[in-house]
């Protein structure tokens, strides 16, 4: 019986050893993995010799699906992970083991108890086809044919339509299958079919049914041990890893936080100034045209100002990206230019090892249409711009190639490890990290464009680098020397605050803003609302191109029209608003202080110009340039919406710039704030204050000119509708209610004595609120406000 066994043993080992040789016309790739195609059945064969070896597993997009809105560009990053293949039987499994719960020490079953309290997951199952010399064939064909991407589930979720892959449509891409000494990259060409939703996905798919796209592969030999990891500080502008170290002393932390960054070394250590041993070198994409080529590489560039102030010589640098290079070789950190239907972020993602937060590959995706809109923006402030020749466009190009300049020097921090910092307009633009709205002047009567972006790395930006990359000196402690780094940053004023505290809704710092400008963010809308009105009073037919319809004229209008938007999002978290830093315990830094009340009550009295008709009521004269829309230039999502049908909606236009203010001003939240702050200091701006100043502002004020009449009409029944909202929000305390439902009673007597039809229709409504509030579902839409951002750039660093 034994020897039938061994016998049937070996026979099976005769078969499994012989699976290569029955296939015909294999060939053969020689890499970090040995792996074999086979043409007749499309089928790639992965030679294993590395069992239990950890190694790292990306995948990404080659080809995109053209849509900012669906999300799945070209060149996206997916996600890194550090896997291994392990033996089960006659499988090996791909595994993925749990780096967020670790035990780092010697006691090896200190790890094992570790490594069994927390789940690891398995990626894929593989038979295996043949065994020899310790060496494993297996399939790898269905794995890199599967949604890796998560495709199918991203189209659903963002409502595009139900869609799964297509395995008759689908194949295995060849030419930039490939294999290196410490990567191997593999790609296939994926169809997903079903049936769409909406009109997204017609709009940039020839056949809706049918989306098929390039997913790209790799498996990458991990980086040696010799990294040095650097340890986080939420002061220092650094973007971080962490996991949990349980073998960590009960004394001290166990969640450990590392600083993202890639590995630098000098070559001299001992020299004050030297070459790094491998420079940090970014690869730009040669699809990307003229002039914005020539700005993505100078504006890149400016990241090695920073590296030669902590003493290296061309340790950063921007080269093309070689003819037959892969943009998603991990071997290239590259910045991308990514078409898309629609304009929308651009973003800076990395590769980064999870067990030590090394960066592997930093990898950029510019949009190549946000260029046309800092064009459009500059072609609307300017005063009569085409009025000599439709070729006159040379000031224009310069501020939209002096953003792009700009952008890639942001999108390219963000992948050197860096997070935004929005607190940096206030200290002359300390930071490419920042949002940068373009900065306009008046000079000798005219808008000037001269200095709308800056032209260099920011002071903040080489602190960031110092902290990050720089050599700690012998004989000092790491956490020493990196405090004083982070000391630096405050003696010279500068803050680093971050996304959330930025944001116009949820954020509540006085000083961190997107797309703001200036110390005093109030003083500066009063600039800009200055600027505009001068814009406003210049624009004219000149401000677009002969034989364009009077449609395009209405478009760049509207970047215009809206110029005051973001510093309006900026002044309006004064109200409420806190000053604080990411303070720590033996730091120098403030912790944090309630914003004093005269510069709240300032900021209240600009925001209130934003509800004038004055203001924001476009000027009558103005209205003859825009007509109804031209046959096949129907308004976009980037056009102005109208409650008038064809016609162009005049007080729409205010109607919706309130909104925007009331919406921002009238946040729950900060409301909160409000009665918070007045309860602890008498002095401070109430709720009170701030309701009764809006409500005699608004709609007790009324012009005398019956179009500005109509126009302040539509935006006091705004304000209205927005307490009504504030009364009833989920999101309101009670004492908020209390109090917005107080000066709505207050408001309705006064209304009881008043004449006029709009007066009678406030009032109407206050008493239907007022009986029942409950039945109040929502206000009535205002019109939509255009698209505005990205008017900057958007991080989205994937680990």
């Amino acid at each position: 019986m034994k020897k039938i066994v061994l016998l049937v043993l070996l026979f099976a080992q005769t078969l499994s050893s012989q699976f290569l040789e029955k296939k015909e016309d294999l060939k053969k790739y020689e890499g970090y993995f040995n792996f074999y195609y086979n043409q007749k059945t499309d089928e790639i064969y992965l030679e294993v010799d590395k069992l239990d070896s950890l190694f790292l597993y990306n995948h990404a997009l080659r080809s995109g699906v053209g849509s900012n809105d669906i999300g799945l560009d070209r060149g996206q990053l997916g996600g890194a992970a550090v896997v291994k293949f392990q033996r089960a039987g006659d499988k090996l499994l791909l595994v993925e083991p749990n780096q967020r719960y670790r035990a780092i020490t010697d006691n090896q079953l200190e790890k094992q108890s570790i490594e069994e309290a927390f789940a690891k997951s398995v990626l894929y199952g593989f038979e295996i086809e043949e065994e020899k010399d310790g060496k494993f064939i297996i399939d790898l064909t269905p794995f890199i044919m599967e949604d890796a991407h998560g495709i199918a589930s991203r189209l659903k979720r963002g409502k595009n339509g139900s869609y799964s892959i297509s395995k008759s449509k689908s194949a295995l891409q060849l030419d930039r299958t490939k294999a290196f000494p410490k990567n191997v990259e593999f790609e296939s060409l994926l169809t997903f079919s079903g049936s769409p939703q909406g009109r997204t996905v017609r709009s940039v798919v020839p056949d809706a049914s049918n989306i098929s796209v390039i997913q790209h592969y790799s498996f990458i030999e991990l980086p040696d041990d010799n990294y040095e990891k650097r340890i986080f500080d939420p002061r220092s502008g650094a973007n971080s890893i962490s996991y949990y170290d349980y073998a960590t002393p009960v004394y001290e932390p166990i969640l450990k936080r590392f600083a993202i960054r890639h590995r630098l070394e000098k070559k001299n250590p001992e020299a004050e100034i030297s070459e790094a041993v491998e420079p940090i070198i970014y690869y730009l994409d040669p699809g990307t045209p003229e002039p914005v080529r020539s700005a993505l590489l100078e504006g890149g560039s400016w990241w090695n100002q920073a590296y030669e102030a902590i003493g290296y010589k061309d340790a950063f640098q921007v080269k093309m990206l070689p003819a037959d290079a892969d943009p998603l070789d991990v071997r290239y950190n590259v910045i991308q230019w990514v078409h898309r239907s629609t304009r929308g972020w651009s973003y800076g993602a990395s590769v980064v090892d999870p067990r030590t937060g090394e960066i592997i590959k930093g990898h950029v995706s510019l949009g190549s249409l946000r260029i046309r809109q800092d064009f459009m923006i500059a072609q609307a402030l300017l005063n009569k711009p085409f009025a000599e020749s439709d070729e006159n466009h040379e000031k224009m190009m310069e501020m939209a190639i002096a953003r792009i300049r700009q952008l890639a020097a942001h999108e390219v921090g963000h992948t050197l490890g860096f997070a935004h910092n929005f607190a940096a307009s206030v200290s002359d633009r300390a930071s490419v990290m920042d949002y940068p709205h373009p900065q306009f002047s008046i000079e000798n009567g005219e808008v000037s464009t001269t200095n709308a972006y800056d032209t260099n790395i920011g002071t903040w930006d080489k602190i960031t680098v110092k902290y990050s990359y720089s050599d700690i000196p012998e004989n000092t402690s790491e956490r020493a020397y990196l405090n004083s780094v982070i000391q630096e940053a405050y003696d010279q004023g500068i803050q680093f605050i971050s996304d959330s505290d930025a944001r116009a809704q949820s954020g509540a710092h006085v000083n961190a803003h997107l797309w703001d400008n200036g110390k005093n963010v109030t003083a500066e809308l009063k600039n800009v609302l200055e600027i505009r009105q001068k814009a406003i009073t210049n624009f004219s037919e000149d401000n677009f191109r002969t034989n364009e319809p009077y449609s395009v004229l209405e478009d760049v209008f509207v970047p215009l029209y809206f110029f005051h938007r973001y510093q309006t999002e900026a002044v309006s978290k004064l109200i409420g608003g806190l000053d604080y830093n990411y303070a720590v315990k033996g730091g120098a830094e403030k912790v944090v202080e309630i914003l004093p009340a005269k510069r709240q009550k300032s900021a209240l009295d600009q925001l209130l110009q934003t509800l004038k008709a004055e203001t924001i009521a476009i000027p009558q004269e103005k209205l003859s340039l825009f007509p109804p829309r031209a046959f096949g230039y129907s308004r976009s999502r980037e056009s102005f919406k109208s409650n008038t049908g064809v016609a162009f909606d005049a007080l729409g236009a205010p109607a919706t710039a309130s909104d925007m203010t009331l919406t921002l001003m009238l946040n729950p939240e900060r409301m909160a704030r409000l009665v918070q702050q007045k309860s602890i200091d008498k002095k401070q701006l109430g709720l009170e204050d701030l309701l009764q100043k809006l409500i005699a502002e608004t709609i007790k004020y009324q012009p005398k000119d019956s179009y500005l009449r109509a126009a302040q009409e539509t935006i006091n029944y705004n304000v209205l509708q927005h307490l009504f909202n504030l009364a009833v929000s989920k999101s309101t305390t009670p004492l908020v209610k209390a109090e917005v439902n107080y000066q709505l009673a207050e408001l309705e007597d006064w209304l009881d004595d008043e004449d006029g039809a709009i007066y009678e229709q406030m009032l109407e409504e206050i008493e239907l609120f007022m009986d029942k509030p409950g039945e109040f579902e929502s206000m009535p839409d205002a019109p939509k406000i255009p698209d505005g951002s990205p008017i900057g750039s958007f991080m989205c660093t994937r680990l």
